[in-house]
């Protein structure tokens, strides 16, 4: 099973939103990582078929999608940032109804919905209606209406936007377990649920994909570039004007312990430290909005 993007371009009027990219997938989870106006969900479209490229090509086994049309649809499982569901529906009837959608019937449609419900963990509120969900609820419901035909592509696009840390980590445990035979794609600024479960990283910036590898390599690309530091309050400011401070911790007194990224190192003293993927996003993102975070 493989899935080709070949030199994929999309305008809208004279902006580009994606822009000359090429890859290859094959089963596995893809982390898509980019700030908000790379182009992730427009890419994501046109993998699902929903949008129509400037020009470029999608194959499926080496068959352009479009030829493929109902067949390639089937093959698909799509949760959008906001999915649509109807809020009078409970549970079981809402995946009655997309399973219909998809062309699933009688006793198939009935195990597939059962079978979806169990795996998200939704069975014992399956009569419920979805008005009365929460958040997290609410998306395990989404991820079910994405997987209810099994398929071979699962597209999602910031599927833990806010989800409180726990219900993140059983929807990362639950997209590891989905991925074993299936191409997953899963675009997200949320750093951490990349590093969790992704075997490769694509990063977009402007449109284009400027990082393309397996997400150990992705990270030992960093290796020497970032640092940490001690340094009197008073110092963070002008740090902040030279450099890309990923975090900071106070300390005793009037000390903080700073996380820096550079090229080469800040200050005398500062020591190499074992990068991260946050470390990263904010080294490709230095001028876009990054999450920051001060303990």
């Amino acid at each position: 099973m493989e899935l080709s993007i070949e030199e994929l371009n999309k305008r809208f009027g004279t902006k580009s939103a994606v822009s000359n990219i090429s890859v290859t997938l094959q089963p596995g989870v893809y982390g898509l990582l980019g700030a908000n106006g790379a182009g992730k969900t427009t890419l994501m479209r046109m993998v699902c078929n929903i949008l129509k490229p400037t020009s470029g090509r999608i194959l499926y086994d080496g068959e352009d999608i479009n030829r493929l049309e109902d067949n390639y649809r089937n093959l698909l499982g799509y949760l959008p940032q906001d999915f649509g569901y109807y809020p009078d529906f409970t549970a079981k009837e809402y995946l009655e109804f997309i399973a219909a959608v998809k062309g699933l019937e009688g006793k198939k449609a009935k195990k597939n919905v059962a079978q979806v419900l169990e795996t998200v963990n939704l069975s014992d509120v399956a009569a419920k209606k979805i008005r009365t969900f929460s958040g997290g609820m609410k998306q395990r419901l989404g991820i079910a209406q994405a997987v209810i035909n099994n398929p071979k592509i699962l597209v999602l696009d910031e599927p833990t936007a806010g989800l409180d840390p726990k219900e993140r980590m059983r929807f990362r445990n639950l997209i590891a377990e989905l991925a074993k035979d299936k191409i997953v794609i899963l675009s997200t600024h949320i750093v951490s649920d990349i590093d969790y479960i992704a075997d490769d990283i694509l990063m977009m910036k402007g449109g284009c994909l400027i990082l393309n590898c397996p997400t150990e390599e992705a990270i030992h690309s960093m290796d020497g570039k970032v640092w940490e530091c001690r340094l009197h309050q008073a110092q963070i400011d002008k740090m902040s004007e030279r450099f890309r401070i990923v975090n900071l911790h106070h300390e005793a007194g009037n000390e903080v312990s700073l996380r820096i990224v550079s090229d080469t190192q800040p200050i005398s003293g500062a020591v190499n430290v074992v990068p991260t993927l946050d470390d990263i996003y904010l080294y490709h993102f230095e001028d876009e909005e990054v999450r920051r975070d001060e303990r």
